[in-house]
């Protein structure tokens, strides 16, 4: 197949080597036009403006997006819809919102362009190497496609979600549980940091990821983190979110369904960013109020 992609970040470079690796033929645009040396040696054709990329069709163009989530996203699947023949197919795999996957889909239909959204896992390895891809969209072009996703997935890594926008919302849900998983491995080590025991983090996190119950990537993760020289008292202890955890929780207020853990590792992560510390600082005033309790000045 002949697949143009749209976004040759760390992700869309990662899924354009794969599709290569497989025999399809490749051609890109991105808005750093230094991607196009890696994309040539690499074997695809680099384009330096979407309208020259769109006008050079083949017989049935496949349009691939990946993309930041949000304005950029679907801005980008109107003006790609607008240039593309009744027929023609564009799958969106970022981030994106599963309402704005609706959105898209409608708008791409109008214009007679089958819409496919696509949450994807694994990483830029997993890009590289075999994803794990959730698919939505027409059945029968999901269907059409499954060759493609064959090629880019790992064995039993992809599944058909059902109709537009069902894709993305298995990757919210996916990465809501992945903020789960993460939030209990931190606070896991983090007591036995604090324990009467001196553990050898490496050795703990390598007989985690070996047989027990637990095993994982994410602990295998945890495993080289450990490995590594860097000196882990070294990081800030900030951690950013890009968005779907938050939708998850959203998601679960809006249909009144339980998820404390998600929810949780969702407060953590907005506690971690709060460098004004009101609440605390607050309460540690009012137990001064009330109880006569020390507080702690910042130096």
């Amino acid at each position: 197949m002949e697949i143009t992609i749209i976004g040759l970040g760390k992700m869309g470079m990662g899924i354009a080597e794969n599709l290569l690796k497989h025999q399809h033929q490749v051609k890109g645009f991105d808005i750093d036009p230094e991607v196009g040396t890696a994309l040539f040696e690499l074997g695809g054709e680099f384009y330096f403006d979407i309208e020259s990329l769109l006008l050079d069709k083949a017989a049935r163009q496949i349009v691939w997006l990946m993309l930041p989530a949000g304005e950029l996203t679907n801005n980008m699947v109107m003006k790609v819809a607008n240039n593309l023949n009744v027929g023609d197919i564009l799958i969106e795999a970022g981030n994106s919102h599963y309402q704005d996957s609706l959105v898209n889909f409608d708008y791409c239909r109008d214009k007679g362009v089958h819409f496919i959204d696509i949450g994807t896992s694994g990483g830029v390895e997993g890009a590289r190497n075999g994803a794990c891809m959730m698919v939505s969209g027409e059945r029968s072009v999901f269907e059409e496609l499954t060759p493609l996703f064959n090629d880019l997935c790992v064995e039993k890594g992809f599944v058909y979600g059902g109709p537009a926008g069902s894709g993305h919302y298995l990757k919210m849900v996916h990465n809501g549980i992945e903020y789960g998983m993460m939030q209990s491995i931190g606070e896991g080590f983090n007591l036995l940091h604090h324990s009467p025991y001196n553990y050898q983090m490496k050795e703990v996190a390598q007989v985690f990821n070996h047989g027990s119950v637990i095993r994982s990537w994410l602990m295998e993760l945890t495993e080289k983190i450990y490995q590594e020289p860097l000196d882990i008292n070294t990081i800030a202890g900030t951690i950013p979110s890009s968005g779907e955890g938050k939708w998850t929780v959203e998601e679960a207020l809006r249909l009144k369904v339980n998820l404390p853990v998600i929810t949780q590792s969702l407060m953590t992560r907005f506690a971690s960013e709060d460098c004004d510390k009101i609440s605390e600082k607050l309460v540690a005033l009012l137990r001064n109020q009330f109880g006569g309790h020390a507080y702690v000045k910042d130096e």
